[in-house]
């Protein structure tokens, strides 16, 4: 593998790097890589989350582990940072990933959206702090175990975020917010890899943690219970969790029966709706100002159209004109082809050429042309 041997293309030797060590296997390789190729290596870890804040509110659990962000994987990664002999940091930054991060994933669900926390942490937190705080050390430049890849393409004048040589593991999608300043001073060395490569190098290197399990859990909802943290977090904020309790409808309308509350809910879901039908009913709309929850078939969550704002380009500086692209609406949703115009002064609008399943308001939606990532933004 290219990464494995050598330089990484674009960098020089003897580079002050900062590497975002989460504790897991692919930063930690990372980290063991570039320090084996003769770089000055910092380790880093954002401490974001007290695992043990709502450790007793009802639903929640005593103790945590095995999520991302955890306390356990920062001890991993200063593990990992001994064995390698590099200095090593935790920053605190549990403030602001409550405000950019928490609150917004809160105000959205009770809002009746589904949102990307991951995506959120990426584009406002991650990436932002991480580049200052390597500043701050005399390093120029972050390396991060993500699977992805970049490169300064010449001719266009901008940097390129493009999918990773391992399309299982690929994280593109909840990258489309980076800048091109931060695609500028961030290394994927990992983006030409496949993942159990990945682990030989980690084991090569004597790393403990090479072995280690992928988080899979979103670092503060243990159990992916949203209803649950919702309320336990309002309820440490001394709110009360808004009465948003209305009906269950049909698409003509018809009432069906009633719900406790449109957080819920999230748009194709169909386990836990109350009701009994003859055939399966799948939640086709969130309506936040009626509280009424739209159901139906399987078939009628099929759309072909698409609408988004707040967007992010990378590969182009704007849409001036109607492109074919593919497009994401899901992390694990194969892209599919569709035609995208823009829609405002900051807003597309596609028409893919196929119908989509469950077309969700909240979750990102990210452009590609072949690998490359065009560029993004949120479902309305």
């Amino acid at each position: 593998m290219a990464a494995e041997i050598g330089i990484i293309k674009g960098m020089m030797q003897n580079e002050t790097i900062a590497v975002a060590m989460s504790g897991g296997v692919d930063s930690s390789a990372v980290a063991a890589l570039l320090r084996a190729q003769g770089h000055t290596v910092v380790g880093l870890t954002l401490q974001l989350w007290n695992q043990r804040r709502l450790a007793g509110h009802e639903g929640m659990p005593e103790a945590v582990q095995g999520r991302c962000c955890s306390i356990d994987d920062v001890y991993d990664a200063r593990h990992v940072a001994e064995q390698l002999g590099i200095p090593y940091y935790v920053v605190n930054q549990q403030e602001r990933f409550e405000a950019d991060v928490v609150r917004p994933f809160v105000s959205e669900y009770l809002a009746g959206r589904t949102p990307i926390p991951c995506t959120l942490c990426n584009n406002h937190l991650k990436f932002d702090q991480l580049l200052i705080t390597a500043r701050q050390i005399g390093a120029d430049r972050i390396a991060t175990g993500h699977y992805a890849r970049n490169h300064f393409d010449e001719k266009r004048g901008r940097w390129i975020l493009s999918r990773p040589e391992d399309k299982s593991k690929d994280q593109t999608y909840f990258l489309f917010g980076l800048t091109q300043e931060q695609l500028s001073r961030t290394m994927f060395p990992l983006g030409e890899m496949e993942k159990p490569a990945v682990r030989v190098m980690a084991s090569d290197a004597g790393l403990d943690v090479a072995q280690k399990p992928d988080s899979q859990e979103i670092c503060f909802i243990p159990g992916g219970d949203y209803s649950v943290f919702l309320k336990a977090y309002l309820e440490e904020q001394g709110e009360e969790l808004p009465d948003t309790a209305g009906e269950l409808v049909s698409a003509t309308g018809e009432v069906l029966g009633r719900h406790e509350g449109i957080q819920g809910f999230t748009v194709g879901q169909r386990k836990g709706l109350g009701v009994t039908s003859a055939n399966p009913l799948y939640v086709l709309a969130i309506h936040p100002e009626s509280h009424e929850v739209t159901v139906g078939p399987n078939e009628a969550l099929m759309s072909r159209e698409l609408r988004a704002n707040r967007l992010n380009w990378i590969s182009i500086a704007e849409l001036t004109e109607p492109i074919r692209v593919s497009i994401k609406i899901r992390h694990r949703h194969l892209p599919a082809m569709a035609t995208l115009e823009r829609d405002g002064e900051d807003g597309v609008f596609a028409v893919f050429d196929e119908p989509q399943r469950a077309i969700t308001p909240g979750q990102s939606a990210v452009f590609y042309q072949d690998d490359e990532v065009v560029g993004g933004g949120w479902i309305f």
